[in-house]
């Protein structure tokens, strides 16, 4: 709404900058009186012409001939528009119009010298007086000299060449300002097509996420059902939880970093009751981290691989989980043990595929993304700029 608004200014502005042209410059700067063009019919016929031209070439012509490839069509119908210049004259007929306000803008000219008609007076006879009978007083101020004949009129042109001249101004900056108008077009509907077809991906990726990430949850509540474990109850009301996350909030863009946190929180609730003694959890998240914005379920690919591949049931591990956020950014740390034998089971599963495609989507160089196996370590370290 804003950039119509623009534009409507500057049309207004544009042409109330061609209206003033004739009446500051037509008379050259000698008269002061150039208003009183305003009054005459000649005038606005000239401002009305030149106007019809600019939007019936930019708004009719190039868009259903032009830019449909008919160009036969377009240069008739541009031939026919100059014709009709040529024979209109809109600018000869606003001189002459000045002319007849303004007499003192005609020339006068010696009797015999040729006018601009072509017609030639006789020439003077030689002058036989001596030279002191041919000094004489210089004749008063507003007394015209008896040798000059009467004022001499501009003669009426067959060739109108300012009148064409403002008529291929016109049309070529008309075509100029509608070509431009449709490529900026063509360029926002390509970048909102682009945008569709990521927000398209962005759907698609979260559908996948969120089954993977609710069948590993529900294969974890299954188990302790099986083992007819007093907390299933309490672990039913977490997955709850997990559920109206996952449905609601996990929908949006971005949501609380908080929010994001309180997921991870019950998720790790549900996998203390699955892992055991022997593996210990460090877990450490900042505080004051509502306000921070997140994509949702963006950790959790890392957190589930962690519960997934970090445990044994005969070896003791240790798995470590740190969250930290400020105004600038997040900083997410995961880190556990790997055990052989969970390495060669492991399957080429799509969360963490989907994760990096998600971050290209949502944070395209705002993000940093190292994931290490050193000292037989499985290590993850994301870093989110915000702002």
């Amino acid at each position: 709404m804003r950039f119509k608004v623009y534009q409507v200014i500057i049309h207004i502005a544009g042409w109330l900058l061609f209206m003033a042209f004739p009446l500051l410059f037509i008379n050259g700067g000698q008269s002061g009186e150039g208003y009183l063009l305003l009054k005459e019919p000649s005038y606005w016929l000239f401002v009305i012409t030149y106007f019809f031209l600019y939007y019936f070439n930019g708004y009719v012509l190039i868009p259903n001939l032009f830019l449909k490839k008919r160009y036969v069509g377009y240069w008739a119908v541009v031939i026919l528009l100059f014709a009709g210049i040529y024979f209109l004259k809109p600018y000869d007929r606003l001189l002459r119009c000045n002319e007849k306000q303004n007499p003192a803008v005609a020339y006068t000219i010696p009797p015999g010298q040729a006018v601009l008609t072509g017609h030639n007076i006789p020439p003077l006879q030689p002058d036989t007086q001596p030279h002191h009978q041919m000094d004489h007083p210089q004749p008063q101020a507003g007394n015209m000299p008896q040798h000059f004949g009467p004022p001499m009129r501009f003669p009426r042109r067959h060739w109108d060449m300012f009148s064409v001249f403002i008529f291929l101004i016109i049309m070529a900056l008309s075509t100029a300002v509608r070509i431009i108008q449709q490529w900026q077009l063509i360029e926002q509907r390509a970048t909102q097509a682009e945008a569709d077809k990521a927000s398209a991906e962005l759907s698609f990726l979260k559908a996948q996420i969120n089954p993977h990430f609710l069948f590993n949850t529900l294969n974890n509540i299954y188990t302790l059902a099986l083992m007819k474990d007093e907390n299933a109850p309490d672990s039913i009301m977490k997955l709850s939880n997990i559920m109206r996350y996952v449905t609601d909030d996990a929908t949006k863009d971005f949501v609380s970093l908080q929010d994001e946190v309180d997921c991870i929180n019950d998720y790790i609730e549900l996998q203390r009751l699955r892992i055991g003694e022997k593996t210990a959890i460090d877990l450490d998240i900042s505080k004051d981290i509502g306000s921070i914005p997140i994509a949702p379920l963006i950790l959790m690919t890392f957190i589930e691989n962690v519960f997934k591949y970090g445990i044994s049931k005969h070896n003791k591990s240790v798995i470590v989980i740190k969250i930290k956020g400020n105004e600038t950014g997040i900083h997410f740390f995961c880190q556990n043990k790997i055990f052989p034998e969970k390495e060669e089971n492991k399957r080429s599963g799509i969360g963490l595929s989907n994760t990096r495609q998600r971050l290209e989507h949502l944070y395209p160089g705002k993000y940093m993304l190292d994931i290490d196996t050193k000292n037989e370590l499985y290590t993850v370290e994301l870093t989110l700029r915000t702002k």
